[in-house]
């Protein structure tokens, strides 16, 4: 049995219902959900059980809704289990549920930080200003010429912002720039490239003035070193100190997520076993793509619990991990 890893979805993944039948389990998990509602100051959890989607959507609800379900999940999987993650990694704002999973902040900060994260994102980009594109089954390096282009023909922003998979990478930036990206791209071959439907333009230096409001945030928050190393969006390495932690999550509001090397250095490191907590299967749809013998599991709902559960390797390594730190 290797090891494990803990994964949290970032934008994107939310749904209307989404961390309702968890909620319904009540105790430490219903907890919070109240915790979220307390910390945002407005009824949250209405909005993610009932919608409208709109209004989820926007970017500083979003945020806050797919934290609260990634660690409302987590904590179901480590009551009915007992299973502690190796290493942990979020995809975007996901990061944030990583790091409170594993000790570097309160859940409560968690929470409130997306909050602020979000709302800053909104705000530093005027409406219609900013756009981000998805380029699909194009090379790293054709996507990046392509950028290059656009930006010298409008002398405008456009940036990747995920490397998400090989076969998927999305662009930033000025929406002028990104429309040019499109025509390039499609001019070179490119058979879909689809702009995307987005509050700003994420994980590109137009982000400087939210990158400048989380820097504030971040230092006036009580960090810790973590439990279990980070495997960060930025270098797509492992982290542990409060100190690089709360750099790395500076500089991820404006750098892109390096998720296919955060996802191949977990591979490095003997992960065999991934587990999305929360809500959606996007990250699990991607890491098919690059880790194709790897043990996937998500929990999104209770009834998810029961294929771990059934997972007799799993579960059975876990008996004897637990029982040797009893031990000991």
């Amino acid at each position: 049995m290797g090891k494990i890893a803990f994964l949290f979805p970032g934008q994107g993944a939310q749904d209307v219902g989404m961390g309702h039948e968890l909620a319904k389990l009540g105790g430490s998990i219903g907890e919070i959900f109240s915790l979220a509602d307390k910390v945002v100051d407005f009824p949250l959890t209405k909005l993610m059980f009932e919608g409208p989607k709109d209004k989820l959507t926007l970017t500083e609800n979003a945020q806050p809704a797919l934290v609260t379900t990634g660690l409302a999940a987590m904590t179901h999987l480590t009551e009915k289990t007992g299973l502690e993650p190796d290493y942990v990694a979020g995809h975007s704002l996901g990061e944030y549920a990583a790091i409170a999973a594993a000790g570097g902040f309160s859940k409560a900060d968690a929470i409130r930080l997306v909050r602020l994260r979000g709302q800053s994102m909104r705000e530093a980009v005027g409406p219609g200003k900013g756009s981000m594109a998805a380029m699909m089954n194009m090379e790293v390096g054709a996507v990046e010429e392509v950028c290059r282009e656009a930006a010298r023909d409008t002398g405008k922003i456009c940036v990747p912002a995920n490397y998400n998979t090989s076969a998927q990478i999305v662009i930033s930036g000025h929406k002028e720039a990104v429309d040019r990206a499109l025509e390039l791209a499609k001019a070179k071959g490119a058979r879909r490239c689809v702009a995307l439907a987005v509050a700003a333009p994420f994980h590109c230096p137009l982000m400087e003035p939210a990158a400048r409001v989380m820097e504030k945030a971040l230092d006036a928050t009580e960090m810790h070193d973590l439990q279990w190393p980070l495997i960060a969006n930025v270098t797509g390495k492992e982290v542990r100190t409060a100190a690089e932690v709360r750099r790395l999550l500076v500089e991820q509001v404006t750098a892109p997520v390096r998720w296919q090397d955060s996802m191949e250095r977990l591979l490095e490191l003997g992960v065999d076993t991934f587990i999305e907590l929360g809500t959606g299967r996007v990250l699990s749809g991607m890491l098919k793509r690059i880790a194709t013998d790897a043990r996937i599991y998500g929990v999104n709902v209770p009834e998810d619990m029961d294929a771990i559960l059934a997972d007799e390797t799993l579960m059975g390594a876990q008996a004897s991990g637990f029982a040797k730190r009893v031990a000991v």
